[in-house]
């Protein structure tokens, strides 16, 4: 479908659902349709656009060029000169921006109703809430008006909507994503999200959004979750605050890990979320006075301020020095227990919230419903995890979710969870159908497969001992090595068997045309990685150049003229495999 035909039906769809509480801003649908010919057009004269004419409902906190930016105040508009880097990132892969979605004032919230444009109604039970504060982008996915959702999540603001709608909602390790062009909710810990129907295409536009990484990759960062991992899970004690319909259900998605290959192993999370007090509780609140609190003080009558909002944002301006700063040392007491939990664990599983509370239920307690929904997602940004809120089956006939959170950095790990569990898991419960032919998984991005978020690997070729079910494949997954591709060398290369324990080839380049291509594969591994096997590469083996059949060079593994001379010749086989299937 043409990137005109997609954004056609997107206003279709909006006029057929009639949620105008969604919607803060509207683009004119011949502005949107003129750049969707853009797109169309650098598509035909041959552009590789990754996202082309996927549609994208953006936050209103988050600024768009030409558009207001209200953060849901209209007193606090102003015209975007600029768009945000993270959204025009996604712009120019070939996205279509539709408008700016409705939310909780100045992201302030886990529940969609704090907004003077309306309170936002879940996509299919109109008496519950959508979850907030990205609750607009959130029901435009869920309604299948936008492909991606863009949201901004401090406190769970992706994660608890993407539960309340059976959506993905991928939130990075804090400052991998520019949050520059993003009103802040508490500056040292937004981030931008996605909120999107499948996993892909959430990988997909949050590694376009990371680009050149504010916060760049370390240099030992995991590109794959092993093969068996091991999963954490709450105990039984933390999970009280779990309405009863929720707890059965969480139970059931535990018993899914195992279909998802994972070792589940409870632990202690208490300090976790007694960390998640500290947000809204503790001294940290001055971080949200910090943000807006100066137009709050002197916001009069018909600026359109929430009172609940700015009871907590104004609650922070006597906070003394001395509190915030016994509360951060009181945070790096908890992330050293988080460190302690991830020696044990690969990632943990912990439900995404507690219930799904009704409009009318939030009219009546607004604070304390919004604390419980933050139970399980507050503490996440604080300790600089990474996390991705995925469906999880039902609760109440109603979609329920968990999210997979992963250590700083480890955001790899938490993606490929989550991509096993949806692989293993029933479909979400009353999902929304997008509009026909409007459905778009992303492609891969970079020549990677399309859940790999993690940039700057190198590629690495190898043909013999540690290929896939071969004894040395181990050393691969333990250093976070992902598999990619198999790939055949050019003709230039002979292998041999090497008098090595255990029995390895050697591959040996002998001048195009002299050899034959030989079978591999290629994975992308760490720079750090990468520097541990040339350290502790046993003789005769080597890292070098290898030529692939398509001309390009990658690191491959070698080894000495001498061990060649030595060694048989196997080329005829065109692999190692092959080889010894022939010969076993």
């Amino acid at each position: 479908m043409s990137a005109v035909a997609r954004v056609r039906a997107a206003y279709q769809r909006i006029e057929d659902v009639a949620r105008p509480e969604v919607w803060v801003t509207l683009r004119p649908v011949d502005d949107a349709l003129a750049d969707a010919a853009g797109v169309d057009a650098r598509v035909a004269a041959g552009e590789d656009l990754p996202l082309a004419g996927l549609t994208v409902a953006v936050k209103d906190n988050v600024d768009v060029a030409g558009l207001p930016t209200t953060a849901a105040c209209p007193g606090f508009a102003t015209l975007a000169r600029s768009t945000a880097p993270a959204v025009e990132r996604l712009v120019r892969a070939g996205a279509v921006v539709l408008g700016k979605t409705n939310l909780d004032q100045f992201a302030t919230g886990l529940v969609g109703t704090r907004s003077p444009y309306g309170a936002v109604r879940h996509a299919t039970d109109p008496e519950r809430v959508s979850g907030g504060s990205s609750s607009g982008s959130a029901v435009a996915v869920a309604l299948g008006i936008a492909d991606i959702g863009i949201g901004t999540d401090t406190a769970g603001s992706g994660r608890v909507p993407a539960a309340f709608h059976g959506l993905v909602g991928l939130k990075t390790t804090v400052g991998l994503v520019p949050t520059v062009g993003v009103v802040p909710a508490c500056r040292s810990y937004d981030v931008v999200t996605t909120l999107t129907r499948d996993l892909p295409t959430g990988v997909a536009a949050t590694r376009l959004m990371a680009g050149p990484a504010a916060r760049p990759w370390p240099g030992e960062v995991r590109h794959a979750l092993p093969a068996r991992p091991t999963v954490g899970v709450p105990r039984a004690e933390d999970l009280t605050p779990l309405c009863s319909a929720y707890r059965e259900a969480f139970a059931r998605a535990v018993d899914q890990l195992a279909g998802a290959g994972a070792e589940v192993r409870e632990v202690d999370v208490s300090p976790l979320l007694r960390a998640a007090t500290l947000l809204y509780d503790g001294a940290l609140v001055a971080e949200r006075y910090e943000a807006v609190g100066a137009f709050l003080s002197g916001a009069g009558p018909g600026t359109g301020v929430d009172p609940v909002v700015s009871r907590i944002i104004l609650g922070g301006r006597g906070t003394a020095a001395h509190r915030y700063v016994a509360d951060r040392a009181r945070l790096a007491d908890y992330r050293r227990h988080a460190d302690e939990v991830f020696t044990e664990v690969d990632v943990l599983v912990l439900p995404t919230t507690t219930e799904h509370p009704t409009l009318a239920q939030v009219r009546d307690q607004p604070v304390a419903v919004n604390r419980r929904l933050g139970t399980y997602t507050n503490f996440v940004n604080l300790l600089d995890l990474a996390g991705v809120a995925v469906p999880a089956g039902a609760a109440d006939g109603l979609p329920f979710g968990v999210t997979v959170l992963a250590d700083t950095h480890a955001d790899q790990l938490a993606v490929d969870l989550a991509a096993r569990m949806l692989a293993a898991a029933p479909a979400p419960a009353a999902p929304v159908a997008p509009p026909a032919g409007t459905t778009v998984s992303a492609t891969a991005v970079g020549g990677v497969d399309a859940t790999h978020l993690v940039d700057g690997g190198h590629r690495l070729v190898v043909v013999g001992a540690h290929l896939r079910g071969q004894p040395l494949n181990g050393e691969l997954e333990r250093c976070g090595a992902r598999f990619v591709r198999e790939v055949r060398t050019s003709d230039a290369y002979r292998l041999l068997v090497l008098g090595t324990e255990p029995v390895k080839p050697g591959l040996v380049r002998a001048g195009p045309g002299e050899g034959a291509p030989i079978t591999g594969e290629e994975w992308v591994v760490s720079p750090g990685a990468l520097g541990v096997f040339l350290a502790g590469l046993p003789a005769p083996m080597s890292l070098g150049a290898v030529e692939l059949e398509d001309g390009t060079w990658v690191t491959g593994f070698g080894c000495s003229a001498e061990a060649a001379a030595a060694g048989k010749d196997i080329t005829e086989h065109g692999g190692w495999v092959a080889y010894l299937a022939a010969t076993t």
